[in-house]
């Protein structure tokens, strides 16, 4: 609908106040993107940087303190730190933040007037129509348009957080497996050279008529299987070690990094959390940008409401000219907006309602989830914890004592070789198995660490197959 009428010179100056005043207050892009926030966040939650690389002399930058950190062998925290500031995709998620904060200052902004003219003519007689309107009804839905990207904004600094801890609780997880791996290679490397050397004696007596085919036949056999579990463990090594390369985002001559040669030592004790659900509840970043969310929806909701039956009311000055080309225009205003005739606004606010309420039951679900999440993950950490303590204090020193009473016996002529060579085997296997358990412990850790911060992601590294077939001649 269209309305012209004649208005005096007051009115066209409050309008120009009214303008002017409304794009004073326009947003503006803040100088760090919103990117405060988020290194604020990666220092509380892990204790390490991160930086939005945006000009080649922050790239250079970045670039020299990576090459810094990986001239030495690469301790956890030392991964987790290349991670964060050399990972091409989180830079590139880090741009997500641009875009929403241009949402919000868009949204800040008062819409360009709009121009129209209408001429025409039959001989001399002319009509010819000038209107500037502006968009006035945007005065009352801007500020909840700039509330809610506010909201959507902030949920936004949130999620890049999130990718942020994720990124780092995966590269803790592909580093303890990869350093494990590399253990286990070298382990399974020392059980064929076992199996070789057993194998060989057994080819050599059986020349000499003083073996049976059967036992020849089983350590040929226990050579096979160990031959087979070094190429196996060298392909998971293989792959482990391209995982960690691509979470640190390394290329080239970086992929040359060095690793140490074990994992680290278990604790002396497990960290004991009585209260581990509260814990999650108030740390956990996902939950508050769920929060966020909903208050984001909620605004939402609110400027729909305020929109169902006019969202465009236009207003401005105008001047007409009708009859000949001499006489002077008629000078007044435009008004234009929008009829609710056949649409009255309901279907969009159903929708908007619907949306808002299907996000506060995903809220609830999360906080359910994230209680569930975090009883799971601390038992399996203390749990791992035993098991690898186990491993540490019995099984391992069983293992040697019993390696050490048999060489005592073979040096008195009780056993025999092939006794002794199983004995051994069966020692490197119980190594194997601390080095799975000590590695499955430091990925508990892991685990219960981002799951207090945030939900865990989805996949998980890659683990070293340490299988190791303990049988032989005699056994």
């Amino acid at each position: 609908m269209i309305m012209k009428t004649i208005f005096p010179a007051q009115t066209r100056l409050t309008l120009a106040v009214l303008a002017a005043f409304a794009l004073a207050g326009c947003a503006s892009f803040s100088k760090d993107g919103g990117f405060n926030s988020i290194e604020q966040i990666t220092k509380e939650r892990i204790g390490k940087d991160v930086k939005w690389a945006r000009t080649d002399a922050e790239r250079d930058t970045l670039d020299t303190r990576v090459a810094e950190i990986l001239a030495k062998p690469l301790a956890v925290d030392d991964a987790v730190q290349v991670a964060l500031l050399n990972n091409k995709g989180l830079q590139a998620g880090f741009y997500d933040l641009g875009i929403s904060e241009a949402d919000l200052v868009q949204a800040g902004r008062l819409r360009n007037p709009h121009f129209s003219m209408l001429r025409a003519s039959r001989g001399d007689d002319y009509k010819i129509e000038q209107a500037l309107t502006f968009n006035i009804f945007s005065l009352v839905t801007i500020p909840l348009a700039v509330e809610m990207e506010k909201r959507r904004f902030a949920r936004m600094q949130q999620d890049v957080a999130m990718e942020v801890l994720r990124l780092a609780a995966e590269t803790r997880k592909a580093y303890f497996t990869v350093v494990a791996a590399e253990e286990t290679v070298r382990y399974m490397r020392q059980v064929k050279a076992a199996a070789d050397a057993g194998a060989e004696l057994a080819r050599r007596m059986a020349q000499a008529g003083n073996w049976s085919k059967l036992n020849q036949a089983r350590e040929q056999g226990f050579y096979a299987d160990a031959a087979l579990n070094v190429a196996r463990a060298e392909q998971a090594h293989t792959v482990a070690r391209e995982h960690f390369t691509r979470l640190l985002g390394l290329w080239g001559a970086q992929i040359e990094f060095k690793l140490p040669a074990r994992l680290p030592d278990l604790p002396k004790t497990a960290d004991d959390l009585p209260n581990v659900e509260q814990l999650a509840m108030e740390q956990r970043v996902d939950l508050q940008a769920m929060r966020l969310e909903i208050e984001a929806l909620a605004k939402h909701l609110g400027l729909t409401k305020a929109t169902r039956f006019i969202n465009a009311l236009e207003f401005g000055p105008a001047r007409v000219l009708e009859g000949p080309r001499s006489d002077p225009y008629k000078n007044g205003y435009e008004v234009s907006f929008e009829l609710p005739i056949f649409d009255w606004g309901g279907a969009k606010v159903a929708k908007a309602e619907a949306i808002y309420m299907q996000a506060v039951n995903r809220a609830a679900e999360s906080a359910i989830n994230a209680r569930s999440e975090v009883r799971e993950t601390y038992k399996g950490y203390r749990t791992s914890y035993d098991i690898a303590r186990h491993y540490r204090d019995e099984i391992v020193p069983i293992r040697k004592r019993i390696a050490e009473e048999n060489q005592l016996r073979y040096n008195g002529m009780l056993i025999g070789v092939f006794d002794l060579l199983a004995d051994a085997r069966s020692q490197i296997a119980s190594v194997n198995g601390y080095i799975e358990a000590l590695r499955d412990f430091w990925l508990a850790q892991s685990d219960l660490q981002m799951v207090l911060i945030g939900k865990p992601a989805m996949n998980a590294a890659p683990k070293a197959d340490m299988t190791v077939p303990t049988r032989g001649a005699g056994h």
